[in-house]
């Protein structure tokens, strides 16, 4: 990795058009000045365009040359991948169209899926205008199909008033360089809101939209036993607290009152830090050498809470608080170097890959990559998949449906092969992990 380091290091700090686009504005600059004078005196016109002649060679002579250094560098960059990542063929069974027959099979069966999670993906990273472009290019192309996608119903321009979270200014009217071409979607208004919320809570540390989201959405972040609102209004203290640093007694004054109307709220499941909190207003002369400095003194405290904000409210919209586009890009940048050294090492041997919808190696990643558990059948010591999915039998024990066919191949009745209890084959049933 070294060398594409090297490489893309050299692009970024010298290969660039930063130096090519200057001259280009110089070369503008210089037209536009030999224009304005000759305006100004047309009888001078032949006297303007010979001084121009040198200067006009040597303006692109620096581009042309700027542009090699371009060109150097992208050479090098793409001989650097070249020399990494050599030319190999993994298997594509499962990607594009592939059967005999010319059915679509692997991602091209489930286009609509991966045009979603490019709309889903452009909506969470706040880029509305180009989601909303993708969306109404995917829409003219559905627009003669017999059943289009029915994602498009989430992003489709909706009847109705807007969200009554949603920003206006002072008519009244939509903030349109906040939302852009949005429309009138549910999921399109609903990101839009957070990206609003967060714009404040992250850059203007102002938590008054996000308090009274929160508020808004009380008994449900309850039922979830979500601690946002505690969080909101801890950091709201903690700022009241620190507000005003010329004005210590105002800043403690307001920080107290607060507390007053906000925390009893709380008291029933955080009493013990709500008390921590208002204890530290003892220690207001000495707060830095207390034991509640560092309830104050968290550098990350800000971007934690719009962290959490985000996770809450994804969450309240059945969403998963990263993108699954981001997250299934990143899983496969960091299982692609285990993949290549397998597909090496099956080139040396002449193996082969027979397993479409399984890898035939373990790939690790982070804890956070792992959403739910994986089955491994205690009689085969197989992993399940879809084909061969965990079945329960009525006494609670599971195994694969391989096994379990096995087991109860020409017999009417099957024996766990845990426990004494027989049951009927069809009397199983399917777990969804």
């Amino acid at each position: 990795m070294e060398s594409i380091l090297a490489a893309h290091e050299t692009l970024s700090s010298k290969a660039n058009l930063s130096k090519a686009l200057q001259d280009v504005d110089a070369l503008i600059s210089l037209l536009q000045n030999a224009r304005d004078n000759i305006e100004s005196d047309p009888d001078t016109t032949p006297l303007h365009i010979a001084k121009l002649k040198t200067p006009l060679k040597q303006s692109f002579d620096k581009i042309d040359d700027d542009l090699k250094e371009v060109n150097k560098g992208l050479n090098q960059y793409q001989k650097a991948l070249k020399d990494k990542f050599k030319a190999s063929a993994l298997p594509t069974a499962s990607i594009g169209s592939n059967a005999s027959d010319g059915a679509a099979t692997g991602l091209d069966s489930q286009r609509s899926l991966v045009e979603r999670a490019i709309a889903m993906h452009l909506l969470r990273e706040g880029k509305f205008d180009v989601a909303s472009t993708f969306v109404k290019e995917v829409s003219a192309q559905a627009a003669g199909q017999d059943d289009p996608p029915r994602w498009l119903e989430d992003f489709a321009d909706q009847e109705g008033g807007e969200d009554e979270n949603m920003d206006e200014d002072e008519d009244g009217e939509l903030d349109e360089e906040l939302y852009g071409e949005l429309g009138r979607g549910h999921l399109q208004r609903k990101f839009a809101e957070m990206y609003h919320i967060l714009d404040a809570l992250r850059n203007q540390h102002n938590l008054t939209l996000a308090i009274e989201w929160a508020r808004n959405h009380s008994a449900e972040l309850e039922d979830r036993g979500s601690n946002l609102e505690y969080e909101l209004s801890r950091l709201k203290f903690v700022e009241l607290y620190t507000s005003s640093p010329d004005d210590a007694n105002t800043a403690l004054l307001n920080a107290l009152d607060y507390a007053r109307a906000t925390f009893p709220t709380f008291n029933s499941r955080y009493a013990r830090e709500t008390a921590a909190l208002v204890t530290t207003l003892a220690y207001s002369t000495q707060l830095a050498d207390s034991p509640y400095s560092p309830l104050f003194n968290n550098p990350s405290l800000w971007t934690s809470t719009s962290q959490l904000f985000t996770r809450e409210f994804t969450s309240l919209l059945n969403l998963p608080s990263t993108s699954p586009l981001r997250t299934a890009i990143t899983a496969g940048g960091l299982a692609l170097p285990i993949l290549q050294k397998v597909e090496r090492i099956m080139s040396t041997s002449r193996g082969q890959w027979t397993s479409v919808n399984e890898l035939p190696v373990e790939t690790p990643l982070p804890a956070n990559f792992m959403f739910h558990s994986i089955f491994v059948c205690p009689v085969s010591k197989e992993q399940g998949t879809d084909l061969n999915p965990p079945m329960m039998l009525p006494c609670g024990h599971v195994i694969a449906k391989e096994s379990l066919e096995g087991t109860s191949r020409g017999k009417s009745r099957v024996k766990c092969p845990y426990c004494p209890i027989e049951s009927k084959p069809g009397e199983a049933r399917r777990v969804y992990i």
